[in-house]
This record gives C-alpha cells, structure tokens and sequence, in this order.
C-alpha cells in the first residue's frame, strides 16, 4: 500500500511533476550544454555539477510518479465539530501537565518540527473523528499509551505546505 492523498496533496504533485519537466528539465539540460561546451570534462565541476542537478530532478520526478501510481486517494471531509484532515487541534497531555497544538496532514506533508502531524502518526491516529472534550488514549505501542484531552479545533483547510523530500 502507498501514501494516503488527499485530492489537494495529489494536486500540488501533479504541479511539481509539470514544472519539473517543462521547466527544470530544460533549464538542467542547457546547463549541462554549457559546461560541456566549456572544454575538457575530467576537470569541469561545473559540467558535473549540471549533470547531478540534472540527475536529481530526473530522480524527483520519477519518485513523485511513482507515489501517486501506488497511492491511496482518501477524504479530507469531517464534521464541524470533529477532528478531521487539515485541522489545528489545541490538546492537553494528562501525564506532563502541558498544552500544544497540532495540524493533522497527510505523512506526505508532516513535519514536527511546524507541529504539522501525519495522520499516520499515535496522536493522528487517535485525535481524528474526535470532539473538543474528548479525553483519548494515544497508544504508542502494546505497553505504552498515555491520554490527551481535546480543548479546541480549529477548521484550517490545506495551506501551501512543502511535500517532502525523499
């Protein structure tokens, strides 16, 4: 099984594959000409470093056509008063005493370190479908879990978040 998209996420890599081959791909390969045109190869950083850029580009795209040909195209829909894709969710951790919010996104688009969380993820998988008061178990594995509590939700949509790297 592939990532989990939502039709957004699809969207925004269906635009990068584009502007990867009408623009980057053409922009990589004239200056792979012109370093080639500057002379001897065994020494011309500038010719290999046109021809790795060049390679990565074409890497990126293929990774890219590969993940959406073995994707799973989920919906981003969910009730107004529940957690649901998209969503800023303010919760509070039983066990430290402490407050923090959290985006819910697709694991294509999560970065914990901006606090964007992957569905995929303990408190991803326990916070959606859920309402502000809802006392829920995040079960990290079959001996631990620990207990959040839902203060607010807060009905975002999808922003212009960078997919991730690979």
């Amino acid at each position: 099984m592939g990532e989990r998209l939502t039709k957004k996420d699809v969207e925004k890599i269906e635009q990068e594959i584009e502007h990867r081959k009408l623009v980057v791909r053409k922009e990589a390969i004239e200056a792979v000409k012109e370093a080639r045109a500057q002379g001897d190869l065994s020494e011309n950083f500038e010719y290999y470093a046109a021809k790795r850029h060049k390679n990565q580009n074409e890497s990126r795209i293929h990774y890219l056509e590969n993940m959406l040909k073995h994707a799973t195209v989920i919906s981003d829909a969910s009730q107004s008063d529940e957690v649901g894709m998209d969503d800023v969710v303010e919760v509070y951790f039983e066990e430290d005493d402490e407050v923090e919010k959290y985006k819910l996104v697709t694991s294509i688009r999560g970065n914990s370190m901006e606090n964007r969380i992957s569905i995929e993820s303990p408190i991803g998988k326990a916070l959606r479908g859920h309402k502000v008061g809802d006392r829920v178990e995040v079960k990290v594995n079959d001996n631990y879990s620990y207990y959040l509590v839902i203060r607010s939700i807060e009905k975002t949509g999808s922003e212009d978040e960078d997919i991730r790297g690979f």
